[in-house]
């Protein structure tokens, strides 16, 4: 059984990379999604599909409006969503991911550091589990298969 498993979570390091080799050390059958990855990317999409846009405003909201359309799909196409809130970066866009996979249904497992328990009490409280690392994610979704 390969399951679809979206990672919720900021861009700015590789801690994607580090879920995918672990999986794959564990020989879990999983695929992985995620927002775009690629920053510029991320903030330029609105004007590539629609053009030049009059100001930051509209430049911003054309991005999230594609953005947010490419997370809907892919997080309804999943059948886990692991939302890493990291030490070091705001985490607007991972609460936001968190939020809209809980309210989706999804099962969904948090990962947070130790520090963020409190400003993420009741978002934990709402998600499946919430872990303090990468490891311990992928051995919840292990224990799937046992």
């Amino acid at each position: 059984m390969n399951l679809t498993v979206y990672l919720a979570g900021q861009i700015h390091d590789n801690w994607r990379e580090e879920v995918k080799n672990l999986a794959e050390e564990k020989e879990l059958p999983l695929t992985f999604v995620s927002p775009q990855t690629n920053h510029d990317r991320s903030d330029d999409i609105g004007e590539a599909i629609l053009g030049k846009q009059p100001g930051n405003f509209y430049r911003d909201d054309a991005a999230s409006s594609v953005n947010n359309f490419r997370t809907q799909v892919l997080m309804q196409k999943s059948d886990i969503v692991i939302a890493l809130f990291g030490e070091e970066y705001k985490q607007w866009n991972t609460a936001m991911d968190a939020s809209t996979a809980i309210a989706l249904g999804k099962p969904t497992i948090i990962i947070r550091p130790e520090k963020l328990i409190h400003p993420l009490k009741e978002l934990s409280n709402k998600a499946n589990i919430t872990v303090e690392s990468v490891e311990q994610a992928l051995d919840v979704i292990a224990y799937i298969y046992e």
